[in-house]
C-alpha cells in the first residue's frame, strides 16, 4: 500500500503553457495610456484560468481558459458587460498563446477574432487582438501591455 496521492488530472505540461498570464496586472496601450486592470487566477486544481477584467472606461469581463483534454487545444470563453461573447480555440506556439474563433462584426458580417498573448523579455505580457473578414487582411482591435502589480 502506498500513501502517494494520485496526480491531478490537469498536471500535464500542456496545462502550464498559459501560466505566464497568471497574476494581477495593470494594462496599458503601446503609448503607456491606462486601459484597465486584469486578474488571472489558476482555479479548479490547476485545470483552468479565470480572468477578471476591469476596463478604464467602466467595462468589465470574465473568461475561463482551459485545455480540452480530448483535442489538446486551448479554449477560452469570454463574456463582457457590453454583451460580447467570444468562443476561442488555439494553441501555444512556443512563444505565444494564440486563440481564434468566429464572430459577427458590428455591421452583421461574419468575422474571425484572433488574439495572441506573448510573454515579453521584461516580464510584461502583450495581448494583441485582431479581426478579419477573410483571414487574410487583419485589423487591430486591441494592443495591450500587461505589467504585473506587486
Amino acid at each position: 500500500m502506498t500513501d502517494e496521492q494520485p496526480a491531478s488530472p490537469c498536471s500535464g505540461d500542456e496545462y502550464r503553457q498559459f501560466d505566464f498570464w497568471i497574476g494581477d496586472w495593470e494594462v496599458t496601450d503601446e503609448a503607456g495610456e491606462p486601459q484597465g486592470t486584469n486578474r488571472i487566477e489558476s482555479i479548479l486544481n490547476g485545470c483552468a484560468l479565470r480572468e477578471s477584467w476591469s476596463g478604464a472606461g467602466g467595462s468589465a469581463g470574465h473568461s475561463f481558459n482551459t485545455v480540452d483534454r480530448h483535442t489538446g487545444r486551448w479554449h477560452q470563453t469570454w463574456v463582457d458587460s457590453n454583451g460580447l461573447l467570444l468562443l476561442l480555440d488555439g494553441a501555444f506556439d512556443g512563444t505565444s498563446m494564440v486563440l481564434a474563433g468566429p464572430g459577427i462584426s458590428r455591421d452583421g458580417d461574419p468575422i474571425t477574432h484572433r488574439i495572441s498573448w506573448t510573454r515579453l523579455d521584461d516580464g510584461r505580457v502583450r495581448q494583441h487582438w485582431e479581426v478579419s473578414k477573410d483571414s487574410e487582411a487583419w485589423n487591430e482591435v486591441f494592443d495591450g501591455y500587461y505589467t504585473k502589480v506587486g
